[in-house]
């Protein structure tokens, strides 16, 4: 199983809004995993780097929020066994990868992990995106990292499924129907598996350009989807859409048996 959430602002953790309760029940109906991996548009790289700590940090990067937001920890420990298997399988895929001992969570990571397992008794390790990643090689990120799923892995790509900050930063009042052409046409491929639809969203997409002026946010989808693998749909759980044009849509997409 992989899954696609979108972590819209840092803010999410305190104003759960309809998707942190959604995230919440998924994760009491989820079998638990032995570890999480998250691959975050807010850890970007050069090259892939795994993160291996047996304890990672809660980084707070980002500036200018409420201040009880740089007051939250989510306490949950590595895993660096499945961490240096997660960078063997990259490395045997053909990818530059190497092990980042002192990284910790990046918000992409727990603030949606603060909903999903909010015990946070599931530990939780990274991946980071290279910075030339493209939608076809986000694809086949996720399938170089499908066999961690025998290994009890949830593979989660987490970004936002539109995300354009000057119009969340403007609040344009009629921005949200942009938006909401947008989400429909990916829920659409999305829910049919349709893989090939999804890697040219960015290209087909009504309002592609509009919804995801740079496509770092885009991508974690495309990675969840990879690792899920050819005409796999997923299921939508709709998390409506925050500061009108942020939508905040997950998909959880299940293998075959």
């Amino acid at each position: 199983m992989s899954l696609f959430v979108s972590h819209g602002a840092p803010t999410f953790a305190l104003e759960p809004g309809l998707a942190g309760p959604a995230l919440t029940e998924l994760g009491k109906r989820l079998n638990r995993p032995k570890a999480v991996l998250v691959v975050s548009p807010h850890w970007m790289t050069r090259e892939i780097r795994v993160g291996v700590s047996g304890t990672p940090e809660t980084i707070h990067d980002f500036r200018g929020f409420p201040s009880e937001l740089y007051n939250l920890q989510y306490p949950a420990s590595g895993h660096p066994e499945l961490a240096r298997t997660a960078l063997a399988l990259l490395e045997a895929g053909g990818w530059s990868a190497k092990a980042d001992e002192t990284r910790g969570l990046d918000h992409g990571a727990w603030v949606p992990m603060m909903h999903l397992f909010p015990d946070h008794s599931v530990p939780v390790f990274q991946v980071s995106m290279p910075a030339n990643l493209e939608p076809e090689s986000a694809w086949q990120l996720g399938q170089t990292l499908q066999p961690l799923e025998h290994a009890g892995v949830l593979i989660i790509g987490s970004g936002s499924l539109t995300h354009n900050l000057y119009e969340v930063r403007w609040g344009d009042p009629n921005a949200s129907g942009y938006a909401r052409d947008f989400t429909n046409w990916v829920r659409a491929n999305v829910q049919a598996g349709d893989h090939q639809q999804l890697i040219a969203t960015l290209k087909k997409a009504p309002h592609a350009l509009r919804a995801h002026p740079t496509s770092e946010h885009f991508l974690p989808l495309l990675v969840a989807a990879g690792a899920a693998g050819e005409q796999q749909p997923g299921v939508l759980i709709d998390g409506g859409i925050e500061h009108g044009v942020l939508a905040m849509d997950a998909f959880v997409f299940q293998h075959p048996a």
